[in-house]
């Protein structure tokens, strides 16, 4: 493949090197001393909301009057109680209508919606401060910590999947859509050129199409970095390829976009000034093809220096579906810790460890011990412990105050004085039938020790507590689709052995038949892939896609019986 230029690279690099450290020198300062600056901004942020409905109705003014941060933070946890969406719902829904100044000052800049612990999606504000003060200064920072470890990351373009920015509007006319959508569209022109493809591709609502469209235009160029959340989107990626790889080659020889690809025309408009004659690129293509079994990113791709998803939590056994696939010379970066409600920090040091951003936000925590107690003591984030695991509360400038992000991260070292972070778990991945508490953690690392002990060997996993007859339904894709019944049984059995071991509740509740043994069921080929795609149907968003491996949940239970190997 030739060496393909970004446009303008030399004013790419010198305009994100100027701001980029700036805001990493921000940080820096930040972690020189976390205690003041936590401090710093739970008052700024009081003081921005201080006059809107909830800022008066928490007294936001007699907090702001303590003389130490001691006292604030007293006055603080006095005045505001820890809360959950649902608890900020009916305030987000007089926004919606048009009202101002309830959470905070005026109305918001847009909504980002995802889904919540009700039917409900919840609906996030983003707010103008919160918007230009931490998104966009967090996604300068962002890809400038590209640059500070593969220097020659922007010379070649880049895939980054995002949402689509505008979804729809709420009743007052204000937009709801993806905050990364968002992000992407507003970033500073200079910036724009080192996208493999124009934002129109995320308006493709099939996701077949969609994935087809952003690979047959990456496919034919040079790409130095991939973006995307969720490691998944990799996979599904990667068997499009896999599907279309000829049609591909077909495409970019004419420079045509496939004409059976479900996609309207307004978008194919827009999308075929994109596309030219290009028969040296299809050529490299076959012949690619014809030097390997199996066509992967490192062959199409050898230039690659950056690929960041998310690596921890659940995500890692979807992305061991690829490990092999980049080239080896290529960073592999955590997409850090972050949700809708808040992006938290960033990964400085290309690794896996998050670095909360104290200066940006106001985090609170309590100890995973302590999660069960009436009245949990909260810790200030200088206050946390390295290997010690917490529940993360947040306070932002877009209208959430001690907001539960029912995540459990674990400390795993420092930045100067501010705490790095990896994600463990979603709390509510805590499955309790009748009082054996299993953690979802637990399962993967039973099956896991099954692997091991059994040399049986899973593509993918998920179990679902039957609470009406007290047992875990445990649906497994096996790596041998010739599996034998007997094989499986031995499997599950281990898997039982297992999780008494790793959960001495669990085997308390098994052993006095409080709980049987976990019934076992063969799912098919890529049953996950399957379930995603039936999810997105639904009407999930690729980029908010989760699934967690062990659930309390019937109706993603009955979608995965569906999948049973008949």
């Amino acid at each position: 493949m030739k060496a393909q230029k970004t446009k303008n690279l030399w004013l790419i690099n010198f305009a994100l090197g100027f701001v980029g450290r700036k805001q990493f020198r921000k940080v820096y300062k930040a972690s020189k001393n976390c205690k003041k600056v936590t401090g710093s901004t739970l008052r700024s942020i009081l003081e921005y909301a201080k006059d809107s409905e909830w800022g008066k109705a928490h007294n936001f003014d007699q907090i702001l009057a303590a003389s130490t941060d001691e006292e604030l933070y007293s006055l603080w946890q006095k005045n505001v109680p820890p809360a959950d969406y649902e608890d900020f719902r009916p305030f987000v829904e007089r926004h919606k209508n048009g009202e101002e100044n309830i959470l905070f000052p005026g109305k918001p800049k847009m909504y980002a919606t995802t889904s919540g612990t009700t039917n409900a999606p919840k609906w996030i504000p983003i707010t103008n401060e919160y918007y230009d003060n931490v998104y966009s200064k967090m996604t300068n920072l962002w890809l400038y910590t590209f640059m500070m470890h593969r220097k020659d990351c922007l010379a070649g373009p880049a895939v980054s999947i995002v949402g689509k920015a505008i979804e729809g509007y709420a009743p007052d006319g204000t937009v709801y859509g993806s905050v990364s959508g968002v992000t992407r569209r507003d970033i500073p022109d200079f910036i724009k050129p080192i996208h493999s493809a124009p934002a129109d591709v995320f308006d493709i609502t099939d996701y077949t199409a969609r994935y087809y469209t952003i690979m047959r235009i990456a496919i034919e160029q040079d790409i130095h970095i991939v973006i995307t959340a969720n490691p998944s989107t990799i996979v599904e990626m990667q068997n499009n390829v896999n599907e279309f790889f000829d049609s591909y080659c077909d495409d970019i020889e004419h420079g045509t976009l496939n004409k059976n690809l479900d996609i309207p025309a307004e978008i194919r408009a827009k999308l075929m000034p994109c596309f030219k004659s290009n028969p040296e690129r299809a050529k490299e293509l076959r012949q690619l093809k014809a030097m390997h079994e199996t066509i992967l990113p490192k062959h199409y791709w050898p230039n690659m220096r950056i690929l960041t998803t998310w690596k921890c939590g659940n995500t890692k056994k979807y992305m061991e579906k690829f490990t092999e696939s980049f080239p080896e010379k290529m960073l592999y970066q955590e997409f850090s810790y972050f949700a809708s409600e808040c992006r938290t920090g960033l990964v400085l040091n290309g690794g896996n460890d998050t670095v909360l951003f104290p200066h940006m936000h106001y985090f609170e925590f309590i100890e995973e011990s302590e999660l069960e107690s009436e009245n949990p003591a909260f810790k200030q984030v200088y206050e946390l412990e390295v290997g010690k695991r917490y529940s993360v509360f947040i306070t932002t400038y877009a209208g959430l105050y001690r907001y539960n992000m029912n995540d459990l991260v674990e400390v795993t070292g420092f930045y100067n004085t501010i705490p790095t972070i990896q994600f463990v778990q979603k709390i509510n991945g805590i499955i309790s039938m009748t009082g054996e508490k299993l953690h979802e953690r637990q399962f993967i690392e039973a099956v896991s020790l099954a692997e091991k002990e059994t040399g049986i060997f899973t593509k993918f996993y998920v179990g679902f507590a039957d609470i009406e007859n007290s047992v875990y339904q445990i649906y497994y894709e096996f790596a041998d689709q010739n599996i034998s019944e007997d094989e499986v049984i031995k499997f599950n059995s281990t898997v039982d052995k297992k999780l008494k071991e790793v959960n001495c509740e669990y085997e308390q509740k098994r052993d006095s038949l409080r709980i049987k043994e976990a019934v076992p069921h063969v799912l098919i080929k890529d049953s996950f892939e399957t379930f995603k795609q039936n999810c997105l149907k639904l009407g999930f968003r690729d980029g908010q896609f989760k699934l967690n491996l062990l659930m309390q949940d019937e109706k993603r239970h009955s979608m995965f019986k569906e999948l049973i190997k008949k």
